[in-house]
């Protein structure tokens, strides 16, 4: 999976993932990267339209998406 975050960083990918949240409930997002650290991601969530940070290890599946999205400044 790291493979396709780092992709999605360099060619300014949307991917929708599968997240678990802190309470245990599964949440769907679609997201662009805007920087990769050891254990979490910094994204811009399309889904909520709002900066948010991503555990890693709680992205349980992504997947790049055919829609355009162009990364919001």
């Amino acid at each position: 999976m790291n493979r396709q975050l780092e992709k999605a960083l360099l060619e300014n990918l949307a991917l929708e993932i599968i997240y678990e949240k802190n309470d245990k409930t599964f949440s769907k997002r679609t997201i662009l990267i805007n920087d990769i650290q050891a254990n979490y991601i910094k994204a811009y969530c399309l889904t909520k339209r709002q900066p948010r940070i991503f555990k890693i290890e709680s992205i349980l599946a992504a997947s790049f998406v055919t829609k355009n999205y162009k990364m919001y400044a």
